[in-house]
């Protein structure tokens, strides 16, 4: 004789294998990036460069076009201004000066060629804003002790402003929140002139947090996993934003990227700093997976320096 439970068994089970799962996706569409995390396989967006090593001036190698547009999105290359022709695979002398100019600025030797140091240090996951004002190939603006830099004019919070309140998009995962505001409390305990607390709504904060993918209108679009992992504006802009394909965490956890760590990078850019040439600093531009970093003398004298305090 036929079971009477068989249909209704037959229901659930479609029910809990099919079903479920897929209104689960949309239910919690914001879980995926940056919750549930990526699986790492994903190939760097600057993984291009390892197939380029060893190229140098003169040279004509596929893929030449791309490193000519790395270096002019992180400040080394300037179509407008020089003779160089973006969209060719030719190795001319301005990409030259650019590249000497980017192994300068991460204490690298100075050989105008793509060498094995300085593609491995190019594919490292980093802030997406530029290290410096495009095509500066001298260094006279460099401290001779410190290593902080301030952005183009020197841009700042003015001088009554000196509470700044943060707010968080509305699908920043509440898990993530403790160690951003640990961050700016590290950043208000080490200068002491700054203070911040959490605005009642976005919309009236002053700076605004949120995760985003690819092109998200702000004119920087993120590159997938791995690349930029995030970026900030000067002030008083207020954005910061991390990229949503790339898989965080609180604390070094083994093929993420430490939530606080890059907030305490982006809230420096928040206030009015550049990239630092201190590889200690906070302030340095590239970040690796299962590690933390905290706050250095060097970032607090730069914030010093510019505000006077």
């Amino acid at each position: 004789m036929k079971s009477k439970l068989s249909f209704p068994f037959s229901c659930l089970l479609f029910l809990f294998l099919f079903v479920l799962p897929v209104f689960s996706h949309f239910e919690y569409p914001h879980l995926q990036p940056y919750e549930l995390l990526n699986n790492g396989t994903h190939p760097s967006p600057f993984g291009f460069l390892k197939n380029m090593q060893g190229c140098r001036k003169g040279e004509k190698v596929q893929g030449i076009a791309g490193l000519k547009r790395y270096l002019h999105h992180f400040g080394y290359l300037n179509y407008q201004n020089n003779v160089t022709n973006p969209k060719e695979d030719h190795f001319d002398e301005e990409l030259e000066a650019a590249l000497k100019s980017y192994q300068v600025f991460y204490h690298l030797n100075a050989t105008g060629t793509l060498d094995g140091p300085t593609v491995s240090n190019m594919v490292k996951p980093r802030c997406g804003f530029p290290d410096k004002e495009a095509h500066q190939h001298n260094d006279k603006s460099l401290h001779t002790v410190s290593h902080y830099r301030f952005f183009p004019g020197r841009p700042k919070w003015p001088k009554g402003k000196r509470h700044l309140t943060y707010a968080f998009g509305s699908r920043f995962p509440t898990r993530f929140v403790p160690p951003v505001t640990q961050a700016f409390t590290k950043w208000a305990r080490a200068t002491r002139y700054f203070t911040f607390s959490r605005a009642r709504t976005y919309r009236s904060a002053d700076l605004k947090i949120s995760f985003a993918r690819r092109d998200h209108g702000d004119g920087s679009p993120f590159d997938g996993p791995g690349g930029v992992l995030a970026h900030a504006f000067a002030p008083t802009d207020g954005r910061f934003h991390y990229d949503a394909d790339d898989r965080w965490a609180v604390g070094a956890v083994q093929n993420a990227y430490d939530v606080e760590s890059l907030a305490l990078h982006e809230i420096g850019h928040l206030l009015g700093l550049g990239h630092s040439q201190y590889q200690k600093a906070i302030m340095w531009p590239t970040f690796n997976s299962g590690s933390t970093k905290g706050l250095n003398s060097d970032d607090i004298r730069g914030l010093r320096a510019l505000y006077g305090f």
